[in-house]
């Protein structure tokens, strides 16, 4: 495995460390979790995608309403 050296401010440090899970865990550990984490966070799953396609396909419809309408029908201010 090729090292490299980088240089972290203090802060960034520090906030690494608050991420590890164990005292010896190394900052490599950390960030690599940290990024699979991001990436996972930024795939959508197939059943979101469906249900942002329907809601878009009843925007386009016309099935929606107003929150002034939503509180009209049921009587609220």
């Amino acid at each position: 495995m090729e090292q490299s050296t980088i240089k972290l401010s203090k802060k960034i440090k520090n906030d690494l460390r608050k991420q590890m899970n164990h005292p010896r865990e190394t900052y490599e550990t950390v960030i690599t979790r940290l990024l699979k984490n991001t990436q996972e966070d930024d795939t959508l799953s197939k059943a979101t995608i469906k249900n942002i396609e329907d809601g878009v396909a009843d925007i386009k419809a016309g099935c929606v309403y107003t929150s002034e309408q939503v509180k009209k029908k049921l009587g609220l201010k």
